[in-house]
């Protein structure tokens, strides 16, 4: 479940509500970006996963596609399957599937769908460089949570100038560690079936079923 929590750990770690000091011009970047992604019916993301600290450094390829409030998730020899009701984890190493209650309001919850919102609950943010990145213009976004305790110090958010899609996304804890996701395709609209969402075990011969924190018994 490592890979899985690294790449949307920003939800978790960050989504407090509280009062913060607002950047004119950082923050209409950020509600275009917002109005955008919400305009779409789904969307595909291919990514580039980069993560140094402390000597270590690891990268993977991942794949995102969301569709409402659902999405499935690519990284690392791990899938993730969510259709609004229930979070189903494969891990291809170990031929498992764990399986949850999806709450998508729920505080503890890994929630991709809502991650272009995140910003809207306890952060600063401020405006600071246009730049060229992979021959397109994107608008850089700093954000500083508010609450002391948390282990991030800054995200840095690249915004594409010309159709508001996020490019970049790069996370700095307080002890130096740096994450990177790194948009290298951006699909809006993809044609995908509420059937792509959910685990099919029957397409996983001698699967290992692990269930946790199912209200409903299989």
């Amino acid at each position: 479940m490592k890979k899985i929590a690294l790449i949307l750990s920003l939800v978790l770690v960050l989504g407090f509500p509280a009062l913060a000091q607002k950047d004119k011009r950082a923050q209409a970047i950020l509600d275009a970006m917002s109005k955008y992604y919400k305009s779409l019916k789904s969307y595909q993301a291919a990514f580039t996963y980069t993560s140094a600290g402390a000597g270590a450094k690891e990268s993977y390829k991942g794949d995102l596609i969301v569709k409402n409030e659902k999405f499935r998730l690519l990284l690392g020899g791990q899938e993730v399957f969510t259709d609004g009701k229930v979070m189903s984890t494969y891990i291809k190493e170990s031929n498992e599937v764990n399986v949850q209650d999806y709450d998508a309001a729920g505080s503890g919850e890994l929630n991709p769908t809502q991650i272009y919102t995140i910003y809207k609950r306890g952060f600063d943010y401020r405006f600071l460089k246009e730049q060229k990145q992979g021959g397109r213009t994107v608008e850089v976004i700093e954000l500083t949570p508010n609450r002391p305790k948390s282990p991030i110090a800054t995200v840095q958010i690249s915004v594409d100038k010309a159709d508001k899609s996020v490019r970049n996304w790069l996370i700095t804890n307080k002890d130096g560690k740096r994450t990177t996701y790194a948009i290298t395709k951006f699909t809006p609209n993809v044609n995908t079936p509420d059937t792509y969402f959910i685990f099919d075990k029957s397409k996983y011969p001698a699967l290992k079923l692990l269930i946790y924190g199912r209200k409903c018994s299989e």
